[in-house]
């Protein structure tokens, strides 16, 4: 197990690209399954789950022709079906929550899909019913053999478009149902899909591959099914999510950071969000700058009420970026309510927060207040664990505010998510040093 040694209480300053984003990354590989043609996807992260799930495609026989350090053509015209039934495959996709988005591409071109059950961050349950309803909802036969190991499967002779309602605004569910609905047969109508910006690159990916996609950016997808795709090329966006850690990040260690190439509009309400937390930011083209700031004031509610932050299906705030605001609050002046409203274990990881020195009071397993200290009081280095990918990047940036040095464990769950985390900040003067 790695660690991560932190020196804190150090000012940043600087320029940072933030990577390809990693839950796009996911569901785009996934989609090369769908044709036997090239397909050539660039600014790949270059994280642990990308490149598990790049390792699990060229085990069923995906042809991997890595271009450069972030591009790769891939070609899935000779795949070995058997693979899916051993003991390797087993091993290696269950360590992968993302594994589970091969399944609407295997079940839409080869009628076929096997899956174990997913591993993954533990921050609570993350039910899979969203996408074998919708499967079933094509015409798939779905089964769960608990003694197998675990095995999902899906089986169909024939796929037909069908109007479907989602239980939830799922991101992987709807990636996993309108990759099988593609090459269904009729129309397919997919009522109350998730719209995130992840979504709208896949739908745009797959109709250019010859799909008939409408509805793209709404929460009401329609297609028309074919028979077959072809390949294309396709450019990842920055990581929405590394791009709100930065300024975190930055608000935290007062630092003077300019995040380059964010392409802005497909933030959402993310900076808003900042903004509440009294972040101030310039927009520089496509680049943010945030100043080096010594003070930070919450924004109130118009009737003077405690601002609350909460997460909600696109366009509303994503749950990826709650931990980061958490952390964000602790040198701010004034107090906020943090709702994680989707997993019910996300917020476990305040208590070492609350070690270091933060006000935070958890008040259930979904809510957390931040009593800001306006830097009256400054945090002190610990030890900590990495309880999943979000919360270790959160505890990361606590340590590079706090005094002394802190040690960040199980530092795998962070690498899963972020590309050269240490090194990349430590060009801009952070001393982060991996054990």
């Amino acid at each position: 197990m790695a660690s991560f040694k932190i020196t804190g209480d150090r000012r940043l300053k600087g320029e940072i690209q933030p990577q390809g984003a990693k839950n796009e990354a996911l569901q785009i590989i996934c989609a090369v399954m769908l044709t036997k043609e090239v397909v050539t996807i660039h600014n790949i992260p270059d994280i642990r789950d990308v490149n598990q799930l790049i390792s699990l495609l060229g085990d069923l026989g995906v042809k991997i022709n890595r271009l450069s350090p972030s591009s790769i053509q891939f070609q899935a015209d000779d795949i070995n079906l058997e693979h899916l039934e051993s003991e390797d495959y087993r091993i290696k996709a269950a360590a992968l929550r993302g594994s589970v988005m091969l399944l609407g591409p295997m079940l839409a071109r080869f009628r076929k899909g096997r899956i174990p059950r997913p591993g993954g961050d533990k921050i609570g349950r993350r039910k899979m019913d969203t996408h074998f309803l919708g499967f079933e909802k094509l015409g798939a036969t779905f089964s769960y053999d608990r003694e197998d190991g675990g095995f999902y499967k899906v089986d169909a002779d024939n796929l037909k478009g069908a109007y479907m309602l989602l239980d939830e605004a799922s991101v992987t569910g709807t990636a996993n149902v309108l990759m099988a609905a593609v090459m269904a047969e009729g129309q397919t109508t997919i009522y109350n899909a998730a719209c995130e910006p992840y979504l709208q690159q896949l739908a745009k990916m797959l109709n250019r591959m010859g799909a008939k996609i409408t509805g793209i950016a709404s929460n009401l997808l329609r297609i028309e099914g074919v028979s077959e795709l072809k390949g294309t090329e396709h450019t990842i966006l920055p990581d929405m999510i590394e791009i709100g850690s930065f300024i975190g990040l930055a608000a935290m260690t007062q630092s003077e950071i300019t995040i380059k190439d964010c392409q802005i509009p497909e933030l959402g309400i993310i900076p808003d969000v900042f903004s509440k937390l009294g972040i101030k930011m310039e927009f520089r083209g496509d680049d943010i700058f945030i100043p080096a700031q010594e003070h930070y004031r919450i924004e109130n509610y118009l009737d003077g009420s405690t601002l609350s932050v909460a997460d909600a299906p696109w366009p509303g705030f994503t749950p990826d970026l709650l931990s980061i605001v958490l952390v964000t609050a602790i040198q701010a002046q004034g107090t906020v309510l943090i709702h994680q409203k989707m997993f019910e274990s996300r917020l476990f990881f305040v208590d070492k927060l609350i070690e270091m020195g933060a006000q935070i009071i958890l008040c259930d397993p979904h809510r957390a207040t931040v009593i800001g200290h306006n830097r009256e009081a400054q945090l002190r280095g610990i030890r900590m664990t990495s309880p999943d990918i979000r919360a270790g990047v959160a505890l990361l940036i606590a340590a590079m505010s706090a005094k002394g040095v802190s040690i960040i464990d199980n530092i795998e769950q962070i690498d899963r998510g972020y590309q050269h985390i240490d090194s990349r900040l430590n060009a801009i003067g952070a001393e982060i040093i991996r054990l």
